[in-house]
């Protein structure tokens, strides 16, 4: 729990890793140019004082984890969201059995979601059925732009897709997390098109589409799409570090998904290791839209409460304290929001 100004906030960061980038697990040059990748958004988007060494970039562990985001990060509750990437990395770059032993150790604190590919076809369903009752999935993490074979991404509206999609469903698997955000070296911008979401909401209207990194640098594209399907939600990982470097540009991004979507849908992510917690909720909870961006509404209290954390917590059925809790909002579903409502209730 984060506390500020006499205001407590119950903190999900709804998007982590546990990876191994270390040289043995490199398969050829291309993880070595994803980690490098990674490494130069951590560098460039962090204060000073938040920069690792490149060595502790590449595998931080459990034990730094846990430390992070519970003992000095303000997190209540996290939410794993591996990436394979199988073709780069000998033992995956996600760690499975490392991350889900943690989640067994601190099930009040972790929740590990898996992944899957849908290439990987009849057998990959077979997987996903064993995977979904070993780590009794809420939902699951989809990397449309990895690569398989000579094939170098997939769309969520591909047949076999529609399959995996289908097969959640069954499974009573309800969150599909998706990264649609900014390209990582060497995969393909592309891939990560946004697209397709809206064929696949649609289709799915009982499955919560959570699009990762909001879609950047194709923010209009996911608003547009996002504001007439209520089932897709807006995930801050790498969104929010701009707060510290390009403050004005976090306020048009925050701004715009809050006129669009609403504050209901919008979930805080530190996708660590990329960053840390601590300092981008403190951030945060400080932020303000700028005076003179008159097109959008100050940004409430209790807004920030719900994108925080409570957001999340309600997809994931986490319990909250009761002092913490909010009443549900009574939001439209779809639709742009007037910029004046967030005046109503204050500051």
């Amino acid at each position: 729990m984060y506390s500020k100004d006499g205001e407590d906030y119950f903190i999900v960061d709804a998007h982590i890793a546990l990876w191994d980038a270390r040289p043995e697990n490199q398969r050829n040059v291309h993880g070595k140019q994803f980690i490098d990748c990674f490494y130069d958004y951590h560098r460039n988007l962090s204060p000073e004082s938040e920069v690792w060494t490149y060595e502790e970039y590449l595998y931080y562990g459990g034990e730094r984890l846990m430390h992070d985001l519970f003992e000095v990060g303000y997190v209540d509750h996290a939410i794993f969201q591996p990436a394979a990437l199988r073709e780069f990395y000998h033992r995956g770059f996600g760690q499975t059995e490392e991350a889900w032993a943690l989640t067994q150790a601190n099930p009040d604190r972790l929740t590990y979601n898996h992944c899957w590919d849908p290439r990987f076809g009849e057998t990959g369903l077979a997987q996903l059925e064993e995977d979904a009752k070993r780590f009794g999935l809420k939902g699951v993490k989809l990397y449309t732009a990895e690569w398989h074979g000579d094939s170098r991404g997939y769309k969520l509206d591909d047949p076999w897709s529609y399959k995996y999609l289908e097969k959640a469903q069954e499974l009573g698997i309800r969150n599909i997390h998706v990264h649609k955000g900014p390209t990582i070296r060497p995969l393909d911008r592309d891939a990560f098109d946004v697209a397709d979401v809206d064929t696949v909401a649609t289709d799915f209207p009982d499955l919560n589409f959570v699009v990762e990194h909001c879609g950047l640098p194709r923010l209009e594209d996911f608003c547009w799409i996002a504001t007439q399907e209520p089932n897709v939600h807006a995930g801050l990982a790498v969104a929010m570090p701009f707060i510290h470097t390009r403050p004005r540009y976090f306020a048009q991004i925050i701004g715009e998904l809050i006129y669009w979507i609403g504050e209901d849908r919008i979930q805080f992510s530190s996708d660590y290791g990329l960053w840390t917690p601590r300092w981008l909720i403190e951030s945060f909870v400080d932020f303000q839209i700028p005076e003179d961006m008159t097109e959008y509404a100050p940004i409430t209290t209790d807004q920030k409460r719900k994108i925080l954390g409570l957001n999340a917590a309600k997809m994931y059925d986490i319990e909250v304290p009761r002092n913490l809790r909010l009443p549900d909002a009574g939001e439209p579903a779809t639709g742009p929001r007037q910029p004046e409502r967030a005046d109503l209730a204050g500051v």
